[in-house]
């Protein structure tokens, strides 16, 4: 009970702050996206065409009201042959953004991110965008000859770490159907690709929350790193036939976080713990936003599982 007791001491103090982080917010500038063709072989590269012009729209948007970050994002996004399969400017924002050849792709690894990933923090150093380039290069150089492409997804709205929404499960639940029509869309172009799922932090949350109904979808292997639960208790809840991974950085504060799921609070079971089920990991020493930084143990390991290469991955 006194895991149960900090938590909702923690709650309290997040619904305070978040309180006050909505009274500063403003009136939404950015359009809507419209319409987008449904994915498929035949409609990717105007998936892609669509996607940029809603982009370079939201950047003259971004100029007309002097938004500097979005500005220095959404410039970066238009750049270096860049491509994105969705991009939505509202809010925090959300983007997916394909790297590789996404057709000839025999794998596909799919970066689902946690707390605080929004458009104009994509391309820092431990955010989806970032982490999905060097996950694509570190798998590049394990492999060179593998058909591997890597999306970075922020296709939901992730909870700010200094709020409520942190420690509850509601935006993995709106995040985890969007998830699976991603996955649906990618089979759709590519039928023989397989798909591992990369799921740090709260993205655990929406991996676990998908993972159930990802139905006759060829994912191979899911890998919770940074997890602070699934709100389920084994690996065998999850509902899934996909390999499930867990490793956990020796620097990681997650540590910390009560493992329980009472009345909609917390995330239950500990993934790296033996009880769960599944098969550990070594993810370094590092700390909590650094498992896909360049030259990290973690890293390594992400990039084994996003090919397949089971056999080659360090335990822990």
């Amino acid at each position: 009970m006194l895991s149960v007791r900090k938590a909702v001491t923690v709650v309290s103090v997040l619904v305070a702050a978040g309180s006050v982080t909505a009274a500063t917010g403003r009136a939404e500038v950015y359009s809507a996206p419209g319409p987008e063709p449904e994915l498929s072989a035949v409609t990717l590269d105007a998936r892609y065409r669509a996607t940029g012009w809603e982009i370079a729209k939201a950047l003259a948007t971004a100029r007309r009201v002097r938004d500097r970050d979005r500005i220095r994002a959404l410039t970066a996004f238009l750049g270096n042959g860049r491509r994105f399969l969705s991009f939505d400017p509202r809010g925090h924002g959300r983007a997916v953004e394909i790297i590789g050849d996404l057709r000839s792709a025999d794998r596909v690894a799919v970066v689902v991110p946690g707390a605080d990933n929004s458009l104009t923090r994509f391309d820092s150093p431990g955010f989806v965008g970032d982490g999905g380039r060097a996950l694509y290069r570190r798998a590049r150089a394990t492999a060179p000859g593998a058909r591997l492409a890597v999306i970075a997804w922020l296709g939901y709205d992730p909870p700010r770490a200094l709020s409520a929404d942190v420690l509850i499960s509601g935006r993995a639940e709106d995040g985890a159907p969007a998830l699976r029509r991603l996955l649906g869309g990618v089979h759709r172009v590519n039928a023989r690709a397989r798909f591992a799922l990369l799921c740090h932090s709260y993205g655990s949350v929406v991996c676990g929350k998908a993972a159930p109904r990802l139905g006759p979808l060829p994912v191979d292997e899911i890998a919770l790193f940074g997890s602070p639960g699934t709100t389920t208790d084994t690996t065998a809840d999850l509902g899934t036939r996909a390999h499930v991974w867990a490793g956990r950085a020796k620097g990681d504060w997650v540590r910390y976080a009560p493992n329980v799921h009472v009345a909609g609070l917390g995330f239950g079971a500990d993934p790296v713990s033996s009880g769960f089920g599944a098969t550990r990991f070594d993810a370094g020493t590092g700390p909590h936003s650094a498992y896909l930084k360049p030259g990290s143990r973690a890293l390594r390991n992400l990039a084994l599982i996003a090919l397949g290469r089971d056999a080659q991955v360090t335990r822990a």
